[in-house]
Protein backbone atom coordinates (compact mmCIF):
# COMPACT_ATOMS: atom_id res chain seq x y z
CA UNK A 1 0.00 0.00 0.00
CA UNK A 2 1.03 3.56 -0.98
CA UNK A 3 2.09 5.19 2.52
CA UNK A 4 0.47 9.23 3.42
CA UNK A 5 3.30 10.89 2.15
CA UNK A 6 3.42 9.17 -1.75
CA UNK A 7 -0.32 9.73 -1.80
CA UNK A 8 0.59 13.26 -1.40
CA UNK A 9 2.39 13.31 -3.74
CA UNK A 10 6.04 13.24 -2.06
CA UNK A 11 8.59 10.36 -1.87
CA UNK A 12 7.74 7.53 0.35
CA UNK A 13 11.02 8.55 2.84
CA UNK A 14 10.06 12.26 3.00
CA UNK A 15 9.88 14.00 6.51
CA UNK A 16 6.29 16.55 6.06
CA UNK A 17 5.73 18.33 9.14
CA UNK A 18 2.51 20.35 10.14
CA UNK A 19 3.45 22.82 12.48
CA UNK A 20 0.19 23.59 13.83
CA UNK A 21 -1.42 26.42 16.42
CA UNK A 22 -3.99 25.64 19.20
CA UNK A 23 -6.11 27.81 20.31
CA UNK A 24 -6.85 30.70 18.37
CA UNK A 25 -9.86 32.43 19.29
CA UNK A 26 -9.43 31.26 23.22
CA UNK A 27 -8.60 35.32 23.83
CA UNK A 28 -7.10 38.45 21.80
CA UNK A 29 -3.36 37.42 22.67
CA UNK A 30 -4.19 34.29 20.75
CA UNK A 31 -5.48 35.98 17.91
CA UNK A 32 -2.81 37.89 17.31
CA UNK A 33 -0.31 35.37 18.53
CA UNK A 34 -1.61 32.90 15.96
CA UNK A 35 -1.96 34.65 12.85
CA UNK A 36 1.20 35.86 13.19
CA UNK A 37 2.62 32.63 13.43
CA UNK A 38 0.95 31.71 10.23
CA UNK A 39 1.81 34.90 8.08
CA UNK A 40 5.20 35.95 8.96
CA UNK A 41 6.40 32.72 10.91
CA UNK A 42 6.88 29.00 10.21
CA UNK A 43 3.49 27.40 11.53
CA UNK A 44 1.55 25.80 8.58
CA UNK A 45 -2.01 25.60 10.14
CA UNK A 46 -4.00 26.38 13.28
CA UNK A 47 -7.26 25.15 15.25
CA UNK A 48 -10.11 27.31 16.17
CA UNK A 49 -11.79 27.02 19.29
CA UNK A 50 -15.56 28.31 18.75
CA UNK A 51 -17.01 28.73 22.31
CA UNK A 52 -14.89 30.86 23.38
CA UNK A 53 -15.35 34.54 23.66
CA UNK A 54 -12.77 35.91 21.08
CA UNK A 55 -13.24 33.28 17.81
CA UNK A 56 -15.68 35.85 16.47
CA UNK A 57 -12.83 38.73 16.77
CA UNK A 58 -10.76 35.53 14.92
CA UNK A 59 -13.20 35.09 11.64
CA UNK A 60 -13.14 38.98 11.23
CA UNK A 61 -9.08 38.50 10.39
CA UNK A 62 -9.31 35.24 8.88
CA UNK A 63 -7.82 35.98 5.36
CA UNK A 64 -8.12 32.11 3.77
CA UNK A 65 -5.23 30.45 5.98
CA UNK A 66 -4.95 26.72 6.75
CA UNK A 67 -7.56 26.53 9.86
CA UNK A 68 -9.69 23.80 11.53
CA UNK A 69 -12.02 23.35 14.35
CA UNK A 70 -10.49 22.62 18.44
CA UNK A 71 -13.65 21.03 19.28
CA UNK A 72 -13.72 22.60 22.74
CA UNK A 73 -15.79 21.06 25.59
CA UNK A 74 -13.87 21.86 28.67
CA UNK A 75 -13.00 25.47 29.83
CA UNK A 76 -9.74 24.69 31.87
CA UNK A 77 -9.03 28.65 33.46
CA UNK A 78 -10.78 29.59 36.94
CA UNK A 79 -10.97 33.03 36.00
CA UNK A 80 -11.52 33.10 32.43
CA UNK A 81 -15.13 30.72 31.37
CA UNK A 82 -16.62 29.99 28.16
CA UNK A 83 -19.69 27.56 27.40
CA UNK A 84 -21.87 25.48 25.01
CA UNK A 85 -23.10 27.18 21.48
CA UNK A 86 -26.30 24.96 22.18
CA UNK A 87 -28.80 24.24 24.85
CA UNK A 88 -26.50 21.61 26.62
CA UNK A 89 -27.07 20.99 30.36
CA UNK A 90 -25.16 18.18 30.90
CA UNK A 91 -22.02 20.16 29.21
CA UNK A 92 -22.49 22.67 32.14
CA UNK A 93 -19.67 22.39 34.92
CA UNK A 94 -20.36 23.82 38.36
CA UNK A 95 -18.73 27.21 38.01
CA UNK A 96 -20.63 28.50 34.68
CA UNK A 97 -19.75 27.02 31.00
CA UNK A 98 -17.73 24.24 30.39
CA UNK A 99 -16.37 21.47 32.97
CA UNK A 100 -12.61 22.14 33.32
CA UNK A 101 -11.51 18.61 33.67
CA UNK A 102 -12.19 16.07 30.82
CA UNK A 103 -12.81 13.70 33.63
CA UNK A 104 -15.80 15.91 34.17
CA UNK A 105 -16.92 15.87 30.87
CA UNK A 106 -16.56 11.81 30.41
CA UNK A 107 -18.92 11.72 34.23
CA UNK A 108 -21.44 13.81 32.62
CA UNK A 109 -21.90 14.46 29.43
CA UNK A 110 -24.95 13.07 27.59
CA UNK A 111 -23.66 12.30 24.02
CA UNK A 112 -26.47 13.18 22.33
CA UNK A 113 -26.23 16.54 23.69
CA UNK A 114 -22.30 16.57 22.73
CA UNK A 115 -23.20 15.64 19.24
CA UNK A 116 -25.25 18.57 18.74
CA UNK A 117 -22.62 20.49 20.31
CA UNK A 118 -20.10 19.31 18.22
CA UNK A 119 -21.96 19.90 15.31
CA UNK A 120 -22.76 23.10 15.56
CA UNK A 121 -19.39 24.24 16.69
CA UNK A 122 -18.30 23.11 12.85
CA UNK A 123 -20.79 24.51 11.21
CA UNK A 124 -20.40 27.86 13.11
CA UNK A 125 -16.92 28.10 11.92
CA UNK A 126 -18.23 27.69 8.09
CA UNK A 127 -20.87 30.11 9.05
CA UNK A 128 -18.43 32.50 9.88
CA UNK A 129 -16.31 32.00 6.93
CA UNK A 130 -13.77 29.30 7.70
CA UNK A 131 -12.57 27.38 4.92
CA UNK A 132 -12.24 24.76 7.79
CA UNK A 133 -9.34 22.11 6.80
CA UNK A 134 -9.48 19.50 9.80
CA UNK A 135 -10.86 19.22 12.98
CA UNK A 136 -8.89 18.12 16.77
CA UNK A 137 -9.90 18.46 20.18
CA UNK A 138 -9.07 20.85 23.44
CA UNK A 139 -7.57 19.15 25.76
CA UNK A 140 -7.62 15.83 24.20
CA UNK A 141 -11.30 15.03 25.32
CA UNK A 142 -12.61 13.06 22.22
CA UNK A 143 -9.58 10.78 21.43
CA UNK A 144 -9.43 8.58 24.76
CA UNK A 145 -12.89 7.02 25.50
CA UNK A 146 -14.55 4.69 22.89
CA UNK A 147 -17.77 6.41 23.23
CA UNK A 148 -16.60 10.04 22.83
CA UNK A 149 -14.42 8.71 19.90
CA UNK A 150 -17.43 8.02 18.36
CA UNK A 151 -18.89 11.05 18.15
CA UNK A 152 -15.19 12.74 17.00
CA UNK A 153 -15.17 10.08 14.28
CA UNK A 154 -18.81 10.88 12.99
CA UNK A 155 -17.98 14.53 12.73
CA UNK A 156 -14.83 13.77 10.57
CA UNK A 157 -16.77 11.68 8.22
CA UNK A 158 -20.12 13.95 8.10
CA UNK A 159 -17.75 17.17 6.82
CA UNK A 160 -14.79 15.13 5.25
CA UNK A 161 -12.68 16.15 7.16
CA UNK A 162 -9.04 14.66 8.67
CA UNK A 163 -8.40 14.13 12.14
CA UNK A 164 -5.84 14.30 14.76
CA UNK A 165 -5.20 11.30 16.33
CA UNK A 166 -2.55 10.31 18.18
CA UNK A 167 0.38 7.20 16.48
CA UNK A 168 -0.23 4.05 15.86
CA UNK A 169 1.89 2.61 18.43
CA UNK A 170 -0.58 4.19 21.03
CA UNK A 171 -3.37 2.20 20.40
CA UNK A 172 -3.07 -0.25 22.70
CA UNK A 173 -2.21 1.88 25.33
CA UNK A 174 -5.29 3.64 25.00
CA UNK A 175 -7.23 1.01 24.53
CA UNK A 176 -9.49 0.78 21.50
CA UNK A 177 -8.34 0.55 17.79
CA UNK A 178 -8.94 4.55 17.05
CA UNK A 179 -6.73 4.65 13.70
CA UNK A 180 -7.98 1.39 12.17
CA UNK A 181 -11.56 2.94 12.71
CA UNK A 182 -10.87 5.96 11.32
CA UNK A 183 -8.75 4.46 8.08
CA UNK A 184 -12.05 1.76 7.93
CA UNK A 185 -14.32 5.04 7.39
CA UNK A 186 -11.60 7.07 5.15
CA UNK A 187 -10.71 9.61 7.28
CA UNK A 188 -6.98 10.51 6.74
CA UNK A 189 -4.75 10.83 9.95
CA UNK A 190 -1.28 11.92 9.75
CA UNK A 191 1.16 9.13 10.61
CA UNK A 192 3.31 11.05 13.77
CA UNK A 193 1.58 13.14 16.48
CA UNK A 194 4.07 14.92 18.61
CA UNK A 195 2.22 15.05 22.72
CA UNK A 196 3.69 16.31 25.20
CA UNK A 197 1.80 17.81 28.76
CA UNK A 198 0.58 20.96 29.08
CA UNK A 199 1.56 24.26 26.90
CA UNK A 200 4.75 25.18 25.80
CA UNK A 201 6.14 23.46 22.99
CA UNK A 202 9.65 24.28 22.76
CA UNK A 203 11.67 21.53 23.95
CA UNK A 204 9.76 18.98 22.32
CA UNK A 205 9.47 20.50 18.95
CA UNK A 206 12.84 21.20 18.82
CA UNK A 207 13.24 17.10 19.71
CA UNK A 208 11.61 16.76 16.44
CA UNK A 209 13.36 18.94 14.45
CA UNK A 210 16.46 16.56 15.40
CA UNK A 211 14.52 13.36 14.51
CA UNK A 212 11.89 14.23 12.54
CA UNK A 213 10.82 10.67 11.02
CA UNK A 214 9.36 9.94 7.47
CA UNK A 215 6.03 10.04 6.84
CA UNK A 216 3.63 13.11 8.00
CA UNK A 217 4.35 14.27 11.56
CA UNK A 218 2.13 17.29 13.33
CA UNK A 219 3.29 19.06 16.18
CA UNK A 220 1.06 21.46 18.24
CA UNK A 221 1.96 24.87 20.10
CA UNK A 222 -0.06 27.63 21.34
CA UNK A 223 1.30 31.44 20.53
CA UNK A 224 0.26 34.25 21.86
CA UNK A 225 1.42 37.45 22.40
CA UNK A 226 2.36 38.72 25.79
CA UNK A 227 0.19 41.58 27.33
CA UNK A 228 -1.97 42.05 30.35
CA UNK A 229 -5.07 40.04 29.12
CA UNK A 230 -3.37 36.82 28.83
CA UNK A 231 -1.34 37.37 31.97
CA UNK A 232 -4.55 38.24 34.30
CA UNK A 233 -6.24 34.64 33.50
CA UNK A 234 -3.45 31.92 32.05
CA UNK A 235 -1.05 30.49 34.85
CA UNK A 236 0.78 29.40 31.31
CA UNK A 237 1.05 32.47 29.67
CA UNK A 238 4.69 32.79 29.64
CA UNK A 239 4.83 29.08 27.74
CA UNK A 240 2.43 30.61 25.71
CA UNK A 241 4.35 33.77 24.95
CA UNK A 242 7.64 31.41 24.42
CA UNK A 243 6.00 29.37 21.72
CA UNK A 244 4.84 32.36 19.80
CA UNK A 245 8.44 33.52 19.86
CA UNK A 246 9.54 30.09 18.66
CA UNK A 247 7.31 30.50 15.52
CA UNK A 248 8.25 33.85 14.83
CA UNK A 249 11.76 35.09 16.07
CA UNK A 250 13.67 31.98 16.75
CA UNK A 251 16.19 32.12 13.85
CA UNK A 252 18.08 29.48 14.82
CA UNK A 253 15.01 26.97 14.84
CA UNK A 254 14.44 28.72 10.91
CA UNK A 255 18.02 27.59 10.34
CA UNK A 256 17.51 23.76 11.92
CA UNK A 257 14.16 23.99 9.54
CA UNK A 258 16.37 24.56 6.07
CA UNK A 259 19.38 22.37 6.96
CA UNK A 260 17.14 19.81 8.07
CA UNK A 261 15.34 19.07 4.46
CA UNK A 262 12.00 19.07 6.47
CA UNK A 263 8.83 19.71 3.95
CA UNK A 264 6.26 22.19 5.83
CA UNK A 265 2.76 21.34 5.09
CA UNK A 266 -0.72 22.02 6.27
CA UNK A 267 -4.04 20.44 6.30
CA UNK A 268 -5.34 21.53 3.56
CA UNK A 269 -3.27 18.93 2.00
CA UNK A 270 -4.41 16.06 3.48
CA UNK A 271 -8.50 17.49 3.17
CA UNK A 272 -8.15 17.57 -0.67
CA UNK A 273 -7.01 14.36 -0.63
CA UNK A 274 -9.41 12.40 1.89
CA UNK A 275 -11.89 14.39 -0.31
CA UNK A 276 -10.92 13.10 -3.52
CA UNK A 277 -10.08 9.65 -2.19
Amino acid sequence: MSTLAERLGYPADDRLLIINCDDLGMCHSANEGVYEALRSGIATAASLMVPCPWAREAASHYRGEDIGVHLTLTAEFELYRWGPCTQAPSLEGGQAGFPATIADVWEHADLDETRRELRAQIERAILWGFDVTHLDCHMGVLQLRPEFFDLYLDMAVEFALPLRLSGRSTQEKIGFPFRDLAEEEGVVVPDHLVVYSGVGGRRPFERTLMDLRPGVTEVYLHPATDHSEIRSFAPDWADRVDDHHLLTRDSQVSAVLERSEVRLIGWRELRDLQRTG
